[in-house]
This record gives C-alpha cells, structure tokens and sequence, in this order.
C-alpha cells in the first residue's frame, strides 16, 4: 500500500512538473514531446513551449505575426500547425532554428507574399501548406532554401503570375497544388526544374493558353489537372511533348471550341499509348454555337471528313489550275519565240534578194 501511494505522488509530482513547464492554455502529452495550444485564443506566439517538443499544434489561433527566430528554443520540432490564424506577416528567418522540421501548415492565413528569408533554414521541409491564402505571385525568392520539399500546396490563393525561376530549387517535389487561382496562362519554363514531379493540379484556373513546351520537363509526372479552366483549343504539341510512361490528364469543365482542328488533336491525343484523357467523355463543346453544349465525342467527325475531302479538291484543283497556266504560258513563250525566229529569216531573205 505505501508502494502505491509513493507510485501515485511520483506521478502527481511529474503532471505538475509538465504542467508547469506548459503554457497555461496548452496540453503537453507524451513525455513532453506533443504541445496542443489550438484554440487558446493566443493572439502571439506562446513563451513556455517545452524545448523536447517535436508536434506544435497552433491551429485556430488569433496570431497575427511570427517574428525572426520566434522558435529558437524548439529546434526538436518536426511539425508546426499554423493553420486558421491571422498570420498576415513571416519575418526573414522566423523559421530558420527548425532545421529538423518536416511539416509546416499555414492555410487559412492572410499571407500576401513570400521573402527571400521566409525559408530559411527549411532544408529539411518536406510539406509546406499555404493553401487560402491571399498570395498574388510567385518569384525566384518564395521558396529559395527548400531543396528537400515533395509536396506544396498553393490552392485557393490569388496567384496570377509565377515567374520562370520560382521552383527552382525545388528538385525532389512530387506533388504541386496550384488549383483555384488566377493564372491565365502557363509560359515555357515556369517547370523546368520539377522533374520529380508526379501531380500538377492546375484546375479552377483562368488558363487560356499553354505554351508548347511548358510540360515537357515534368519526366515523372503521373496526373495533370487542367480541369475548369478557360481553354477552347490546344496544341497536339503541347501533350504530345509529355514523355512520361503513363500520364493521366482531366481537361473537364473548358469552354471547347470543337471544330475539326479540335477534333483531329483529340484524336490523334487518344492514339498515344502513355497518355490517357479521363475524363474525354465528359468533354462539352461551347462552341460553334449549333452544337453548343454537345459531347465531343458525340459530334459527327464525318462533317470534319467531308471538310477534309472538300479543302483536298480545292487544293488539287487550284495545283492543276496553276500548272495549266504555267503550260500554257510556256506554249505561248515558245510560239512567240518560234515567230520570231520566222520572222528573222525572212529578212536575212529579203536582203539576200538585194
């Protein structure tokens, strides 16, 4: 009986040890290593954060700013959660003591832009979540120090413009979420460097054009969302330059234009073994306006046919046309010269006669 008493102060002692060590609004769990202060009504980052703890749950706080170097003292840390603050500012280096962190959450903030040093000292992130945000670009300084990161997720935010160096260092990502934003157009490069990439999500854009080559360096990649965007045509080029084993590509939700040229990259696009289009048969036209709202699949391809036979009769008759004027216009050069000759002779006859 004296045995468990003692067992029982021992364990008393040490809850108001950890809890003394704990920020009042916090729960610290497992020997210290796990702090849960979500929903404490912090306005700032809390002071008393156990050094040994490697799980930071800040989620559904009023925090309004980090300031440079706020976690020098829990450089143990793996996983920060930020996520449903007010963090409307990062200071250059407010991250860079987590050398060891491999998570970071800040979705659900009012973060408008990314400094040189807001990834410093991020070597080792592998998951950075920016997700409802209110971002407008991108540029070669976002996320300059995060060569290990694999997945980011920049969804809902109001990017219209990433600039062709922004996922430069970003060799290993596997995973890009760039859905429901304002990107109206993909320029050749803006990927270069991403060739472990295996998911681009791009949907819920305003994507109009594609340049040919903007896919061509993602070698790894497996799934290519440009669902719900503004595109009416693209270029057989454009997926073509994809050279990926096996690509699965959604372009549902686009505001088709399908005409024959359409027609014709769709079909050539479903004849390339490595490549497979999803969604093909949810594909709707908006234009030209008499088939507005039909299945492409279910547009008669023998009007596209006849087309082709009728330019082909245009195009030979007008080949056959020229060459007729060209053979006559040699037979006329000839006779013209044939007369001359003629009439030369006949007066090298007529002086003869003098």
């Amino acid at each position: 009986m004296k045995e468990l008493l003692f067992l029982l102060l021992v364990t008393m002692e040490a809850s108001r040890s950890d809890g003394s060590r704990c920020e009042l609004g916090c729960e610290c769990r497992g020997d210290l290593r796990f702090t849960i202060c979500s929903r404490a009504l912090f306005s700032q980052l809390p002071g008393r954060i156990p050094p040994t703890t490697e799980l930071l749950d800040l989620s559904d706080n009023n925090i309004s700013f980090i300031p440079e170097r706020s976690f020098s003292k829990n450089r143990k840390l793996r996983v920060l959660l930020l996520q449903n603050n007010n963090i409307s500012l990062v200071e250059d280096g407010g991250f860079s003591q987590l050398e060891f962190l491999q998570k970071l959450d800040l979705s659900w903030n009012r973060i408008s832009s990314l400094t040189r040093g807001f990834s410093l000292g991020l070597t080792l992130l592998r998951e950075l979540q920016l997700a409802h945000n209110s971002l407008t670009s991108l540029d070669s300084q976002s996320f300059l120090h995060l060569d290990g990161l694999q997945r980011l997720n920049l969804s809902s935010n109001s990017i219209h413009t990433i600039h062709v160096r922004a996922f430069s260092s970003m060799s290993t990502l596997r995973q890009l979420h760039l859905e429901d934003n304002q990107l109206t157009s993909l320029k050749s490069g803006i990927f270069s460097m991403l060739r472990s990439l295996e998911v681009l999500n791009l949907a819920g854009n305003r994507i109009s054009e594609t340049e040919v080559g903007v896919f061509k360096p993602l070698t790894s990649m497996t799934l290519l969302n440009l669902a719900t965007n503004r595109m009416s045509s693209i270029y057989f080029k454009t997926f073509l330059n994809i050279h990926t084993y096996s690509t699965h590509i959604l372009l549902e939700e686009n505001p088709w234009n399908c005409d024959c040229d359409l027609q014709r990259v769709f079909r050539k696009l479903r004849s390339i073994q490595r490549l497979f289009l999803d969604d093909y048969y949810n594909l709707t036209c908006k234009e030209p306006p008499v088939i507005k709202d039909y299945r492409l699949m279910d547009v008669d391809s023998e009007l596209c046919i006849a087309e082709t036979v009728t330019v082909l009769i245009i195009t030979v008759t007008v080949v056959i046309t020229v060459l007729a004027a060209m053979l006559m216009g040699e037979r006329k050069r000839k006779k013209k010269k044939r007369g001359k000759h003629w009439t030369q002779q006949a007066d090298l006859s007529d002086e003869s006669d003098y």
